[in-house]
């Protein structure tokens, strides 16, 4: 009976990524939103500006942001992998060296993390902003990073206490932002009564936007199973 229902749970996972990948790549691509929901727990929403950029873009970037995902998606189908490496996945093919980025909800810090993996080169351009209005979470990230970069590498993130309703403030006049990603509920281990509030994520939304780039990418992860991320 157990893996009865293990093989009915992976089917129907697989049906539904079927179903909203077929969703995805029949979606108009010009600043309308892309939805992927992979399981009951979490789902990712995609949302990209779909217009080539003014300069040649890298052989890396010209493809779809979901181009060789079955691994990592077969993986997650299985249980091998988290949503949060879905997400990571697609980043890669979006993300590159010297890009401004923004993480909308540093929380523990390993999207802000992967975000600097993906940015940092000797150029030093690239930069992560990324925020909380939690001080706890500021503090695991900076913890993280602390421990797990170079000085140099350090340098390249930026950590804000404040709302990601007021992301546009960070952003210089002529600067455009890569990617910006949202990972919306609560601090994991933190307080679960203080979560993610939908009229600021919606304003988030909006200035994301105003800033992204062309060919940038809007990522959001949610955890519907909680208030916060729904």
């Amino acid at each position: 009976m157990a893996a009865m229902m293990g093989l009915y749970t992976v089917t129907l996972k697989m049906t539904k990524v079927h179903k909203n990948l077929k969703q995805i790549f029949s979606a108009p691509s010009l600043f309308s939103p892309k939805s992927c929901s992979i399981s009951t727990t979490a789902s990712i929403f995609i949302h990209s500006r779909a217009q080539p950029d003014a300069e040649v873009p890298s052989t890396k970037h010209t493809e779809s942001p979901f181009t060789g995902l079955e691994e990592v998606m077969a993986g997650y189908i299985l249980g091998k992998k988290k949503a949060t490496e879905v997400a990571h996945a697609v980043w890669k093919n979006v993300v590159r060296k010297g890009d401004l980025v923004i993480d909308t909800t540093c929380g523990n810090g390993y999207d802000t993390l992967a975000m600097l993996r993906l940015i940092a080169d000797d150029t030093r351009r690239g930069r992560v902003y990324a925020m909380d209005l939690q001080k706890d979470a500021l503090e695991r990230t900076s913890s993280l990073l602390d421990s797990s970069l170079t000085s140099h590498e350090r340098e390249l993130v930026e950590l804000y206490a404040m709302c990601h309703s007021k992301m546009e403030e960070l952003v210089r006049s002529g600067d455009t932002v890569r990617l910006v990603a949202f990972n919306l509920g609560y601090l994991p281990g933190g307080d679960k009564k203080i979560k993610t509030e939908s009229d600021t994520t919606l304003l988030a939304l909006e200035a994301a936007k105003k800033i992204l780039s062309r060919r940038g990418l809007i990522s959001i992860l949610a955890y519907v199973g909680h208030s916060g991320g729904r």
